[in-house]
C-alpha cells in the first residue's frame, strides 16, 4: 500500500493562488467563530422536578371479583365421603367401569326427570352398584338474558339427592374423563336388601 504524501512546495503556491482569486458565494454569512472563543451557553430549567408518582395511583379502584359459583363436580368433592376409601379412589380414577349408563345428553329438563328416576330404581332393583349418568356439559346459549350452561349437568346432582332416589343412592360423584368428564356423573347405589 501507498503511503500518502503531503503537498509539494509547487502544490502550495498553486492553492494559494486560487484561494486569493475565489470570490465567496456569500459574503453576508458571518464567519464562523472559533470554537475555543465561543461561549458556553447556561444551562436551562425548563420546570420543576417531577415528585416521585406510580402508574396508575390517581385511577378508580377495581371492585373485589364476584366469587364464582362451584361447578357441580366441585360441590360434589365437598360432600362427605359415604362409601369405601378404596373404591372411591378406584371410581375416580377411572379404574372401575360402570355397570349400566344413562344418557339424558340433549333431552329436556321435563324429560330428562322421570327418565333418572326409572333408571336408578331399576338399576338398584337388579343390583347394580356403579351406574353411569351422561348429562353433557351443555352448551352457551348466547341469549338476551345470562342463563348458565348444562341445566341437567346442574340439575342431576340435587335429583339424585330427593326423593325417591336419595334412599337408594350412596354416593354421587364426577365421571373420570375416561367416562365423559364433566358432562357425567358415576352414582354409587347401596346395596339391594
Amino acid at each position: 500500500m501507498a503511503r500518502r504524501r503531503g503537498l509539494t512546495p509547487e502544490d502550495r503556491e498553486l492553492w494559494s493562488r486560487v484561494a486569493r482569486s475565489a470570490a465567496p458565494m456569500h459574503p453576508e454569512r458571518p464567519k464562523p467563530i472559533d470554537p475555543e472563543l465561543r461561549p458556553v451557553p447556561k444551562p436551562v430549567m425548563l420546570r420543576a422536578p417531577l415528585p416521585d408518582f406510580t402508574i396508575g395511583q390517581m385511577a378508580a379502584a377495581r371492585p373485589a371479583p364476584l366469587p364464582h359459583s362451584p361447578s357441580p363436580a366441585q360441590r360434589l368433592t365437598q360432600q362427605p365421603l359415604r362409601m369405601d376409601h378404596k373404591t372411591h379412589r378406584r371410581m375416580a380414577q377411572g379404574k372401575l367401569a360402570p355397570e349400566a349408563r344413562l344418557d339424558l345428553h340433549g333431552m329436556t329438563l321435563a324429560a330428562a326427570h322421570p327418565q333418572l328416576i326409572g333408571f336408578i330404581l331399576s338399576s338398584h332393583a337388579q343390583g347394580r352398584r356403579l351406574v353411569l349418568v351422561i348429562t353433557g356439559k351443555g352448551r352457551g346459549d348466547h341469549g338476551p338474558l345470562p342463563a348458565r350452561p348444562g341445566a341437567l349437568r346442574h340439575q342431576v346432582p340435587h335429583w339424585l339427592h330427593m326423593q325417591p332416589l336419595a334412599p337408594v343412592v350412596q354416593q354421587v360423584t364426577a365421571a373420570h374423563y375416561r367416562h365423559g368428564g364433566e358432562g357425567a356423573y358415576y352414582v354409587y347405589l347401596r346395596r339391594s336388601p
